[in-house]
């Protein structure tokens, strides 16, 4: 970290989370004004603003340390965050719990149980579109490349969120209505 190559290394992640939270501000305020013009007095409760994979300099353990969180996010005591399932699964607003044994972290979904390459050779395509549509979900999987964010490439997100019941409160699950991928 005190390198100059260390130094690089956060200013370059530094500027790319700045981009991606200002990426995703844009997408909310695109999606908030098309349903604001689709539905009378609509409002908008908490903005929900996390990062995953990332590093941060943060103190445990009475030592300042890089928690590098790849395939995780923050769980800060009363935080609120987000952790989404794949195409087909839910996701959840949850609030942290603060856990010290995982350095306040909590996973960012399910996990993969399929890498994306093995899952556009390997998931049943007819199988993946089934269970969408039987769940009445507007989506986009046409073709077997469009397999490597199916649920069948993920681990149960049910399962997940069981086993993390230390690290995070589950204030809503969220039922998917549309997949956009792109």
């Amino acid at each position: 970290m005190d390198t100059s190559e260390g130094q690089a290394y956060v200013e370059a992640m530094n500027f790319a989370l700045a981009f991606a939270k200002a990426n995703r501000f844009a997408m909310m305020d695109t999606i908030k004004h098309i349903i604001g013009e689709s539905i009378d007095s609509v409002t908008f409760g908490e903005i929900i603003n996390i990062h995953h994979n990332y590093a941060a300099v943060e103190n445990h353990y009475g030592k300042h340390v890089v928690v590098h969180r790849k395939g995780a996010t923050s769980a800060k005591a009363v935080q609120t965050g987000i952790i989404p399932g794949s195409q087909g699964t839910p996701s959840f607003i949850v609030r942290g719990k603060g856990n010290p044994e995982s350095f306040m972290s909590c996973s960012h979904g399910a996990g993969r149980k399929l890498a994306r390459k093995q899952a556009i050779r390997s998931l049943n395509l007819e199988k993946e579109i089934k269970l969408l549509d039987d769940a009445g979900i507007i989506h986009a999987v046409h073709t077997q490349k469009n397999l490597d964010e199916a649920a069948g490439a993920y681990k149960d997100i049910d399962t997940v969120m069981k086993n993390q019941e230390d690290l995070v409160e589950i204030i809503e699950k969220l039922i998917p209505l549309a997949v956009i991928k792109g």
